[in-house]
């Protein structure tokens, strides 16, 4: 399903989030995983499927020890049109609970590639539009989701709603 690139990144990724758990972090990890199915039409109406329906993806979202204003994440997708940035890819945090279409909180980067990772510090210009807090996020994931938008579904391709990794 993913390619070799992806598959390399979810391993760094695996590898890290579980280094991190065996040496004492405190870190919330949240997960999400998203895909067509989930997107909410502009009217809030689930009569049909809006977003793309061939479409996945999986994100993690999690926090830095010491640092209660870095957000980090890592992102794939896959079955979705890519495009570069500029052409209208783009992944975002919003505020919304599963079902509900809400605000951008959290400029993600379009993973133009299939894959985007980055951290986001409160305070960086036009990454937390709404003012919202890394840990108003990493404290109350259920009112939260991912969704990535392109040029064939520019409401949304996919969407996930966010969740502590335990919570499975």
């Amino acid at each position: 399903m993913f390619s070799n690139k992806t598959a390399f990144t979810l391993l760094i990724a695996s590898a890290f989030l579980s280094t991190s758990a065996l040496a004492g972090h405190t870190n919330s990890l949240l997960e999400a995983t998203l895909d067509g199915r989930q997107e909410v039409a502009a009217d809030g109406s689930n009569k049909r499927i809006v977003g793309d329906p061939n479409g996945r993806g999986h994100a993690y979202v999690f926090g830095i020890d010491n640092d209660p204003f870095t957000l980090c994440y890592v992102l794939t997708v896959a079955k979705i049109q890519l495009v570069p940035v500029g052409s209208g890819i783009a992944a975002h945090i919003h505020q919304g609970k599963q079902g509900e279409n809400g605000p951008v909180v959290a400029v993600l980067a379009g993973p133009e590639d299939g894959n985007a990772a980055d951290c986001l510090t409160e305070g960086e210009a036009g990454k937390f539009p709404t003012g919202i807090s890394v840990s108003e996020i990493l404290e109350n994931p259920q009112d939260y989701y991912i969704n990535v938008h392109n040029p064939d579904y520019p409401a949304g391709a996919i969407r996930g709603q966010l969740f502590y990794q335990a919570d499975e």
